[in-house]
């Protein structure tokens, strides 16, 4: 038998760096205090706190869990080893090759829980994809990436809300705006903000050229009630219209959707897809209260950093990938270099790689993002 020293001292201490990433101390100190709220017998007359509550509760005890189980694994191991070295046992070491192979892929995944180091990473995303340059072809192209990104949130078993959709002129969408909900959700999908070029030959030309188009996809954090920002009734437009869409039995035939613009800065968000205008207005305030926080945030962080803040048209020299189907198969992210010609995969929803180049680009300092 091999010795496997090295090898098991080497997965040990990466549990052990886990314990200080996922800062396990404190999330044990935290545990008894959010049991104690849990367990107040008014505790759902606010459902808003309530639900704070048990959320980070359970992310505590996901954590908690989550270590214990790595550390107990590693023991394990290290335990089969020695016992299969004392008895000159060789039948244990592919059971020990197994079990080290498995724990290093674990690690390797939950060692992007240290590049997350925004205030927000940890949050549900409110996003928004929607076309640009190109015509007919960058409303289908607005059209896959919503696709795409509901395929990795599947993937992620993450759950994704559709709350607004605008159909385009003669295929695709306009713009869809949805929410990613699941811990990290913001964090991860943060790289992906930015035009998205697509380079391919066009259904929707007769003469089979190859045409080039853009879309743009946006994300921000979603907000506790008491995060939002105060917004005047004053500065709001509110308008409503008839749903329209693929929305199966639910989609109301009344004017139930709902626009809002926030006049001061001129942001407008919709949701059509709840049940009631009542619901749908609700959910277009939240929606409104995180951009607008967003773009507060952008604020201040051009004002102390100098950094421009500005928004680059979606069209040529802007994109932060390149989508390539013809003449040949490639997608390159233009700010990690992260490449793959597996282009079908990403187009389902393989995104994690880019992900990751992107949480290792930015921890490495190439942005300030």
């Amino acid at each position: 038998m091999r010795d496997h020293s090295d090898d098991l001292a080497e997965l040990r201490k990466r549990v052990a760096d886990a314990r200080v990433y996922l800062k396990i101390d404190a999330a044990q100190a935290r545990l008894g205090e959010l049991e104690a709220q849990a367990s107040v017998p008014d505790l759902w007359d606010d459902p808003e706190a309530a639900r704070k509550v048990t959320t980070e509760l359970s992310a505590v005890r996901d954590d908690l869990e989550l270590v214990a189980g790595l550390e107990q694994r590693v023991e394990d191991l290290e335990t089969l080893f020695e016992l299969g070295r004392e008895e000159s046992d060789d039948s244990v070491e592919p059971e020990i090759d197994a079990g080290e192979e498995l724990l290093r892929g674990e690690l390797d995944r939950l060692e992007l829980r240290a590049l997350f180091t925004g205030e927000y990473d940890e949050r549900d995303a409110i996003c928004q994809v929607s076309s640009g340059a190109g015509g007919t072809d960058a409303q289908d192209w607005a059209q896959m990436l919503l696709r795409m990104f509901t395929r990795w949130a599947d993937r992620k078993g993450f759950t994704v809300e559709l709350d607004e959709i605008n159909e385009g002129t003669e295929a695709g969408i306009g713009s869809a705006t949805f929410i990613v909900r699941g811990r990290y959700a913001y964090g991860l999908l943060t790289g992906e903000k930015g035009v998205h070029r697509l380079i391919r030959i066009s259904p929707f030309d007769a003469n089979a050229r190859r045409q080039t188009a853009f879309a743009a996809f946006d994300a921000v954090p979603a907000l506790d009630e008491a995060e939002q920002p105060d917004i005047d009734p004053n500065d709001l437009r509110i308008d409503t219209y008839r749903s329209s869409g693929a929305g199966g039995q639910h989609v109301n035939v009344t004017d139930s959707a709902v626009r809002i613009t926030h006049l001061p800065t001129g942001t407008v968000v919709s949701c059509q897809n709840e049940r009631s205008q009542l619901q749908n207005r609700a959910k277009a305030m939240q929606i409104l209260a995180a951009r607008l926080a967003e773009q507060q945030r952008e604020e201040r962080r051009a004002e102390l950093e100098k950094l421009s803040g500005e928004k680059r048209d979606v069209a040529f020299g802007s994109q932060i990938r390149t989508y390539t189907l013809q003449p040949y198969q490639l997608v390159k992210d233009e700010q990690t270099r992260h490449e793959t010609g597996n282009v079908q995969a990403v187009l389902d929803g393989d995104l994690d790689a880019f992900i990751e180049a992107y949480l290792h680009w930015r921890r490495s300092g190439a942005t300030d993002a």
